[in-house]
C-alpha cells in the first residue's frame, strides 16, 4: 500500500507527518510524505522556528512525484491541518490527479478546525474552504465531534444527534466518517468514544479518558484508520484496530510523564493491536 501524505512536519515532537509517517510504516505502508511546513516544534509551545512552505513549492514536490510515474500506485491521499487556502487548492488538485491515474484511490481528509475546549483555532477562511471545496471531494473524513458540528451546522451531543450530523456530513460527499472525541452526556464517567459510519452501517467504541492533552494524537488516529480502512474496507475492524493502537500510545505517553507522544516506544501497539475494546454496531 502507498499513501501520499500532505501534512506539516516538525523536528521535535510528533504532529502532522511527524506523527503519521512512522505508525504507517510500522504497519507496512509505503508513505510518500510531502511537507507543508518545516517547524522546529508544534505551535502549542507558543514559540517555534522554521518556514511555512509556499504552496507553489508543495505543488512542485507533488508534480515531481507524479513525474516518477507513481500516481497509479497510490492507494490513498491523506491530508491534515491546512494552514492556508493555497495549500487546500494544492491538495484538491493532487487528489484529482491521483484519482485520474488510479480511480480506486481514496482521499482521507482530517478537517482540522478546533475542538470543544479551545473552539475554532484556524484562519477564518479555512472552515469555508473545507466545507465548500475539500470535504466534498473526500472519501473519508475524520473530524472530532466539534468539527463535525462546525462542518454541518449542527450540534451533535447524543448518539442520535451525532448520527444525524454524520448523515449530514455524508450528504456533503464523503461516504466514510470517523468521528473522534465523541462525548455523550449519558456516557459512562471518565470515558470517551469514537464512532464510524459508512455505507454498511455505523459502529461505536468506548475507551477510558486519560487526563491529558496529546498534540498529534488526532494525526495518528487519521493515519491508522485510513490505512486499515483502505486495506480491508471494513469500518468496524478499522475502528477497533485504531482505537486499540491510539489508546495504548496515549497510555504509554501518560505513564511516561512526557509532553510529546511516545511514538517510537509504542510501535508494537500499531503493529499488533490488542483489540481490547469492544466495537458496538449502532446502525
Amino acid at each position: 500500500m502507498k499513501i501520499l501524505s500532505i501534512q506539516s512536519a516538525v523536528a521535535y515532537g510528533h504532529v502532522g507527518n511527524s506523527a503519521a509517517v512512522f505508525p504507517l510504516q510500522r504497519i507496512g505502508v509505503e508513505v510518500l510524505p510531502v511537507y507543508t511546513v518545516n517547524f522546529s516544534n508544534h505551535t502549542g509551545y507558543g514559540a517555534w522556528r522554521g518556514p511555512l512552505i509556499d504552496p507553489v513549492d508543495v505543488a512542485a514536490v507533488i508534480t515531481g512525484i507524479e513525474e516518477r510515474g507513481v500516481f497509479p500506485q497510490i492507494d490513498a491521499v491523506l491530508s491534515g491541518y491546512q494552514g492556508g487556502v493555497g495549500i487546500g487548492d494544492v491538495i484538491v488538485d493532487a487528489v484529482g490527479r491521483v484519482k485520474a491515474a488510479n480511480p480506486d484511490a481514496l482521499y482521507a481528509c482530517d478537517p482540522v478546525m478546533g475542538n470543544a475546549k479551545s473552539g475554532c483555532f484556524v484562519a477564518p477562511a479555512i472552515p469555508e474552504l473545507l466545507r465548500e471545496r475539500v470535504v466534498p471531494v473526500a472519501d473519508i473524513i475524520t473530524p472530532n465531534q466539534f468539527e463535525l458540528g462546525f462542518l454541518t451546522g449542527t450540534e451533535p451531543d447524543t448518539l442520535e444527534s451525532t448520527l444525524d450530523s454524520v448523515d449530514a456530513a455524508r450528504a456533503m460527499g464523503p461516504r466514510t466518517i470517523l468521528v473522534t472525541s465523541v462525548e455523550r452526556p449519558d456516557r459512562e464517567p471518565e470515558t470517551i468514544e469514537m464512532l464510524v459510519a459508512d455505507d454498511s452501517g455505523a459502529w461505536i467504541v468506548q475507551t477510558p479518558l486519560l487526563p491529558m492533552k496529546a498534540n498529534g494524537s488526532g494525526d495518528v488516529t487519521a493515519a491508522l484508520f485510513t490505512a486499515h480502512y483502505v486495506r480491508t474496507r471494513d469500518a468496524a475492524d478499522a475502528l477497533a484496530r485504531t482505537a486499540s493502537s491510539v489508546f495504548d500510545l496515549l497510555q504509554r505517553t501518560f505513564d511516561s510523564g512526557e509532553r510529546e507522544l511516545q511514538l517510537v516506544e509504542s510501535q508494537e501497539a500499531y503493529a499488533h493491536p490488542r483489540l481490547q475494546f469492544a466495537v458496538r454496531q449502532v446502525r
